[in-house]
């Protein structure tokens, strides 16, 4: 089968393998020379993700049968409207299915209309003032969000990047003056508890679950520093993770059903991966965002051990057949992303790296090219996360030592790995973290 791949970076590299490895023929559309991609496409062409005339084009030259939008921002510029109006079957939400990501406003009121259990309060503002005013009369602490997209990084929190009133205005006034995220503000209620992601496959009625993933944004070991979009992640073998039990995961999969089944109510069905990161509470899981495709990093992690065929689950999605046959390995997995040093303020970029594909992968581990280019013939960072290194064994604990073995591998000019990520000591804080706090509660 010929598919369309869209998107250059980590979670798109984990996502044409899975093609490759279930038999598709690739080709590939991204704005930055991905040397995995490449390998593996028949062809492929160097162009805007969001140009979505020149997407069609080439996707009608190549006479791709389905389509795979790996980034949030195609979408938001309506390019799977536009493959579907060609006849090209795709496994990614419409532009108005793909609002519960794009516009997070959307998500809120949506999960407020249809009475979805783990929404949390909320308001969303397109002035400065009418903001200040809320935030006075507010009696819990809150986490201010641009409502439109940012990359994963444009999240702050009071009691972490924001400590007083004068903190959390500078910010506000910050969004509405550089117009970051495109749509003004949202003030939410802060969830507090352990975060874990959920991602589904999705064919506009049936979810089928990935294995949880815990992802980490904060830039350096400990849980310190910016926000980013993902230092790294870690799966358990039995799906699940430390501190979160199988009714729990039920929970947050009926939360997500009902998503889904809300977005159908709304006429705009939703097919495609979908994300769901929770904040695991007292009270069970609340909602902290939904994504309108993979996770990145979380993708690295759930993809390797795909025993099902990628294409055929795709297949599925867009045409709505999905089954409950869908099978992961029961191993667990540990991702790590080397970044260029300064990532999360002011990165290092540009600076050539290398990546030795063959010893990793005797490490029982695996590469995944991200915000990488080739430029005069030299593989060379970008400014945002560079190789996500994935190892994967038996259990948390290999998974990590495979993953760092395999880190020796790769080298450059200036980079930065968060090694605590899914070390023992800090799986142990999260376990302690969620028995503390519902001790408390008791």
């Amino acid at each position: 089968m010929k598919v369309l791949t869209v998107g250059g970076g980590g979670r798109e590299h984990a996502a044409v393998e899975a093609f490759y490895r279930s038999g598709a023929e690739i080709y590939a559309v991204m704005k930055n020379a991905n040397p995995g991609i490449i390998k593996r496409a028949r062809g492929y062409r160097l162009i805007d993700e969001k140009d979505v005339q020149a997407v069609c084009g080439y996707a009608k030259e190549c006479k791709t049968e389905l389509a795979f939008v790996g980034p949030e921002a195609p979408l938001e510029a309506g390019l799977v409207d536009a493959l579907e109006n060609m006849g090209i079957k795709c496994a990614s939400p419409t532009r108005a299915a793909a609002r519960i990501e794009t516009s997070k406003t959307f998500m809120r009121e949506l999960l407020r209309d249809h009475k979805i259990k783990g929404n949390l309060g909320f308001a969303s503002f397109d002035n400065a003032k009418d903001a200040a005013d809320h935030i006075r009369s507010v009696k819990y602490d809150i986490v201010v969000k641009p409502v439109g997209l940012t990359g994963g990084k444009g999240v702050k929190v009071q009691g972490e990047h924001l400590h007083s009133f004068d903190d959390i205005m500078r910010y506000v006034n910050e969004i509405f003056d550089n117009n970051i995220g495109g749509a003004g503000v949202i003030i939410e209620e802060k969830a507090v508890g352990e975060e874990f992601t959920q991602m589904v496959f999705c064919d506009g009625k049936k979810i089928s679950p990935m294995p949880l993933v815990q992802d980490h944004k904060r830039a350096y070991e400990g849980d310190v520093g910016p926000n980013t979009g993902g230092m790294g992640s870690y799966t358990d073998a039995d799906h699940l993770l430390p501190f979160v039990t199988s009714s729990e995961r039920k929970e947050a999969l009926n939360i997500v059903q009902k998503i889904v089944d809300a977005l159908r109510k709304e006429g705009c069905t939703y097919r495609g991966p979908m994300y769901g990161q929770f904040m695991l509470t007292v009270d069970g899981p609340k909602i902290i965002e939904i994504n309108a495709r993979f996770g990145d990093p979380e993708a690295m992690n759930v993809l390797p051990i795909l025993r099902t065929s990628f294409t055929d689950v795709c297949m599925a999605m867009a045409a709505g057949t999905l089954t409950d046959n869908i099978e992961f390995e029961n191993k667990a997995t540990v991702c790590k992303y080397v970044v260029p040093e300064g990532y999360g303020v002011r990165s290092k970029a540009g600076l050539p790296i290398s990546v030795d594909e063959e010893q990793i992968e005797r490490c029982g581990a695996a590469a995944f090219y991200a915000n990488v280019d080739i430029v005069n013939g030299e593989l060379v960072t970008g400014t945002s996360r560079a190789v996500g290194v994935v190892g994967m064994a038996e259990s948390i604990e290999d998974a990590e030592a495979n993953c760092e073995k395999a880190l020796e591998y790769v080298k450059g000019e200036a980079i930065f790995v968060r090694h605590d990520i899914g070390k023992k000591e800090l799986l142990q804080r999260r376990v302690d973290h969620m028995k503390e706090l519902r001790s408390v509660r008791r």
